[in-house]
């Protein structure tokens, strides 16, 4: 426990401050400053890790020691992310790999400060520009079916937003592809990566998502956290035969579609269970 847990807020009385930090460590949390919706996208980041094969930058090792975790949340992490999978079960995410990378995976480090008391309840939280980091389960379900398709060797993300899929993603594929289309969001993600083990194999992309990586494909899953009318031909076509494109379609009622590349030139389409993401858009945006 560091020894000042509390930020000084001057209209808090010394004993209000006493009982808060009692019940902040009572529940193994630290009050960190909070980030104002002003400058919710920026980052002051150290950390030692390297995110490498990126197509638009070159990875340089950070020299400062891996903080990102500490700085970004004070409370129980770990116990925090127990709970958020135990939940998981309980809403019907069986497959133990995909149990085993979201308890991994520090949700929190990909919120801003101010949010990161909120990183593990079942629900999508802003990320700047108009965009969510989605909501656990819904993380859980699309990677789940993903999973269940052909192998896990190759994956592709279209909309890597934060980075917080990315993250789930490598831990269950051998590499992973993402692409992001909005610049400060390509930034955002690339921050919260290079802070994180595990990324050798994460390939991030900014660029347009909708015309996906011909020149890498063929994709054992492809995993599109936002809402299209329909999906173009050529992602489909960047599947492998087994292979499975999660996706929510649909403009005012959506919902989570998967298709199954069954031969060379057919698809099945299997609609699941209502959901609501934000729009699948084309083109990029510096």
């Amino acid at each position: 426990m560091a020894s000042n847990p509390l930020t000084f807020r001057p209209h808090l009385r010394d004993a209000q401050i006493k009982r808060e930090n009692t019940k902040l460590e009572g529940l193994g949390m630290i009050r960190k400053p909070i980030v104002s919706a002003a400058n919710s996208n920026t980052r002051i980041l150290s950390g030692s890790r390297n995110l490498v094969g990126d197509a638009n930058r070159v990875a340089q090792p950070l020299e400062q020691p891996n903080c990102r975790i500490s700085m970004n949340i004070g409370l129980n992490s770990t116990r925090m992310r127990e709970v958020m999978v135990e939940r998981l079960k309980e809403q019907g995410i069986t497959n133990s790999k995909v149990l085993d990378a979201m308890l991994s995976v520090p949700r929190h480090a990909f919120v801003d400060q101010g949010l990161a008391s909120r990183a593990y309840d079942d629900a999508a939280l802003p990320i700047g520009y108009k965009q969510t980091i989605s909501q656990p389960y819904i993380v859980a379900r699309m990677v789940s079916l993903a999973l269940e398709g052909a192998t896990n060797n190759r994956v592709l993300e279209v909309g890597a937003g934060c980075g917080y899929q990315t993250a789930v993603l490598a831990e269950l594929y051998n590499e992973v592809y993402a692409i992001e289309r909005i610049k400060g969001l390509y930034d955002l993600g690339y921050e919260n990566l290079s802070h994180m083990p595990n990324t050798s194999h994460i390939h991030l992309i900014y660029g347009d998502g909708l015309k996906g990586l011909p020149d890498v494909a063929p994709f054992d899953a492809i995993v599109i956290p936002a809402a299209g009318l329909d999906i173009p031909q050529t992602l489909l076509e960047q599947l492998v035969i087994g292979g499975r494109l999660i996706v929510p379609l649909g403009d005012v009622r959506q919902y989570l579609v998967m298709f199954e590349r069954v031969s060379e030139q057919r698809w099945e389409r299997t609609e699941l269970e209502q959901t609501r993401f934000v729009p699948l858009l084309p083109g990029i945006q510096s």
